[in-house]
């Protein structure tokens, strides 16, 4: 059944709408005689499902907790071989310190690209919640009636390895997955990726290349009640910015011997990028600061330690932060920017600024809208209210950024819930088997020939 909504008021919330709740009316299509399998099979499953969620949340996995991470790989690869796949684990540990990448595929008996469209499922087995957080175990949020669960990684994403779990199952007791062609790769790093991203991302570019669509089963959103889904990503990416001056009693500061020094400097450059950069979808953060005689990061670049005196200049400063933008155009013109306002030194300083390789942007495309307008069909199908998308401000960056220039996708086809990436993290159970329909019946006719 589908029920009457105000878009416009989710689309002050950042949601819009592509199709009219009326116009999806008059295309509903019966579910065939597969697809009622298929609704069957996941409601069958449902309890299981549950129990699987609460088992791996309770497995620690931040990123750097490497055995934890294949301790999860441990529980999710053996289900995967289990409907029909060829799996293999990709250590990484050796050149970033990551954990590795499940990959498994699931080949057409038809041949390659005799199956429908070449489906890529995309999502991770880590968490940011590392041995060290107190936020650990799994429970039911008192006074929910048990429609809502808590815990580390619950709906990000661990609650997305269950949807993606559940309706291939729900595909494989219908008969509907052994007539599709799918490609999955999980990373262990997704919450930290390793460097060089041409080698930590490897296995899923080239799954990309080989496919026709990409499905992302991290966590989507539900915003006043309506569930969403998006098209686009924004980029994340770091950058260090570090500058120099000469050093002396600070009776002579501002002088032609000494000049500013080098936080005046930096402060400068920070001033300059809140006034000259502001545009469109575009932030960047200023993390954090040191300065004085001395100033170094620690080993993992999350801070450092700066000293110094009152009475002397400093000869040297950093700072370090973040840049996310709507498409890698925007990135290279800011980058530049950037650079130039760097450039343009005070007296008797120096700066330089460097960008580390992060996540690149994804950009709404035809083709992603078009998913959008299949994926409603089947919420009229199944009874469902239309998906809004989301805009991409209102959200991370992510692991299918790197396969979109070779495939149109969608994200956040896991768990809804509330709260990623902080403690009391949420999952909203119903969005469980809702999810696990809806991922079913949209990869069975994306197979279709």
């Amino acid at each position: 059944m589908t029920r009457n909504f105000s878009a416009s008021l989710l689309a002050v919330a950042g949601v819009s709408f592509g199709l009219s709740a009326a116009s999806l009316i008059a295309q509903t299509t019966k579910p065939d005689a597969a697809e009622t399998a298929m609704v069957r099979a996941v409601d069958a499953e449902a309890p299981a499902a549950a129990a699987l969620l609460e088992k791996i949340v309770n497995i620690n996995s931040g990123t750097m907790n490497l055995p934890g991470v294949i301790a999860v790989k441990d529980v999710i690869m053996p289900r995967i071989e289990a409907l029909g796949f060829k799996t293999r684990w990709v250590p990484m540990e050796a050149f970033d310190q990551r954990a590795g990448d499940l990959v498994a595929e699931h080949a057409c008996p038809a041949g390659t690209g005799k199956c429908g469209k070449r489906i890529l499922l995309i999502g991770h087995l880590d968490t940011v919640f590392e041995l060290n957080s107190s936020f650990q175990k799994y429970s039911i949020v008192p006074g929910t009636e048990g429609k809502v669960a808590t815990g580390p990684g619950v709906v990000d994403m661990k609650g997305g390895l269950v949807v993606m779990l559940s309706a291939l199952n729900a595909m494989k007791v219908a008969g509907t997955l052994d007539k599709a062609e799918i490609t999955i790769v999980l990373s262990g790093d997704e919450e930290r990726h390793g460097d060089p991203t041409t080698v930590s991302r490897r296995d899923m570019i080239e799954a990309g290349k080989r496919s026709d669509v990409a499905l992302e089963f991290e966590n989507g959103s539900r915003i006043d009640g309506k569930d969403t889904v998006r098209t686009s990503r924004r980029s994340a990416l770091t950058w260090t910015l570090e500058s120099t001056g000469r050093t002396g009693h600070s009776s002579g500061v501002f002088n032609d011997n000494l000049g500013f020094g080098a936080i005046y400097e930096l402060a400068r450059i920070l001033d300059q990028f809140r006034t000259q950069l502001r545009e469109d979808g575009l932030t960047y953060n200023v993390g954090f600061v040191l300065g004085g005689a001395t100033a170094g990061l620690n080993d993992t670049k999350t801070g450092g330690t700066a000293n110094g005196k009152s009475n002397v200049v400093a000869p040297t400063a950093l700072a370090q932060g973040d840049l996310r933008t709507l498409s890698n155009e925007q990135t290279a013109r800011i980058e530049a920017r950037m650079q130039a306002i760097v450039s343009d030194h005070l007296p008797k300083t120096g700066a330089t600024i460097e960008f580390a390789e992060g996540y690149p942007a994804m950009v709404e495309t035809d083709a992603s809208k078009a998913l959008v307008v299949k994926l409603n069909k089947i919420n009229a199908t199944l009874g469902f209210e239309p998906e809004g998308t989301v805009d991409p401000r209102l959200g991370g960056a992510g692991d299918i950024a790197f396969v979109a220039p070779y495939v149109p996708g969608l994200v956040g086809t896991g768990a809804l819930g509330a709260g990623a990436h902080a403690e009391g993290e949420t999952v909203f159970l119903d969005s469980l088997p809702k999810q696990s329909k809806r991922m079913a019946l949209l990869m069975y006719r994306l197979s279709k020939p």
